[in-house]
């Protein structure tokens, strides 16, 4: 579901919110009272089921199909992508509330992280289809990835202590410690592929990786050159935290555009071409000049 799409006439209910209460390192678990109220102050008719697994939860999704109820699932984006890749085919509603740590599926359909945001888009029942992607036999939506980034998300999955986009950084140089090349066989329909490398990445989703705005964010000391690329209309990044990004790093080129989210991708409806030309001339002589 997205914000991006016009409102259908009626929206769907009532709803199964499915939660899966470790998602993003417990922030599903904190967000689930204000979720509930965001539902409460719209008069949604609604119940809470708690997974104890993915298998579970995809159980409980089909169990509201079969109440006429919409599933909605509270996690991040692996239940999320396991839901909703069960559900390919069938003709019902998937919603979803982000509460995973990187939310890369979300923010690639314009659906907000927070509380107010994602329970509005539920409720207003915005609709979009998207692709299911299918890798080794298994569903998938947005990004599959095998290798040293599979090793990394584990790690990352497994870190109890640290939360935040921080922890993609510790697990990374955690998976790098032991990781070493490997060979890999990519099979697409009659194509045969083999080499060396550090990860496969199957995608249809605009993000790969998230999160990267944070006050921890900001605080690091970038080690290349960087050039970044902002929409003053943006409603996941603010004006305030550009700026904030600006005057932490004066050796950053910053460029913001009179545009908004996504401005940069033409199947998008935020689309800028003007913006999107600037962008990329700026890009091409900032490589021309650094590479």
């Amino acid at each position: 579901m997205s914000p991006d799409i016009p409102v259908i006439p009626e929206t769907p209910g009532p709803y199964a919110l499915i939660v899966n209460p470790t998602a993003g390192g417990g922030r599903s678990a904190d967000m689930l009272a204000d979720v509930e109220r965001q539902f409460d102050a719209r008069r949604a008719v609604f119940r809470v089921e708690k997974t104890r697994s993915v298998d579970h939860g995809i159980d409980l999704a089909f169990e509201a199909i079969d109440a006429n109820e919409t599933p909605v699932v509270m996690s991040g984006d692996g239940l999320i992508g396991a839901v909703g890749g069960a559900m390919a085919g069938v003709d019902a509603p998937l919603g979803m509330i982000p509460a995973g740590r990187g939310n890369d599926l979300a923010r690639s359909l314009g659906i907000p992280t927070d509380a107010a945001g994602a329970v509005e888009c539920v409720t207003r029942g915005n609709v979009r289809v998207i692709d299911v992607g299918e890798a080794n036999d298994r569903r998938f939506l947005g990004i599959a990835s095998v290798g040293f980034d599979s090793d990394a998300n584990r790690i990352a999955n497994d870190a109890k202590v640290m939360k935040g986009t921080m922890v993609y950084a510790y697990a990374a140089l955690r998976a790098l410690v032991s990781w070493k090349p490997v060979r890999f066989t990519l099979i697409e329909g009659e194509r045969r592929s083999r080499f060396t490398g550090y990860t496969v990445a199957v995608a249809h989703d605009c993000y790969y990786g998230g999160g990267m705005t944070t006050a921890d964010e900001v605080a690091r000391q970038p080690q290349v050159p960087v050039l970044a690329h902002f929409g003053q209309h943006d409603h996941w990044i603010s004006v305030d935290s550009v700026q904030a990004f600006a005057r932490a790093h004066p050796e950053v080129q910053v460029h913001v555009y009179d545009a908004d989210h996504g401005f940069n991708c033409d199947q998008r409806g935020s689309y800028d071409a003007a913006a999107a030309a600037t962008a990329r001339e700026r890009s091409l002589a900032f490589f021309a000049e650094h590479l």
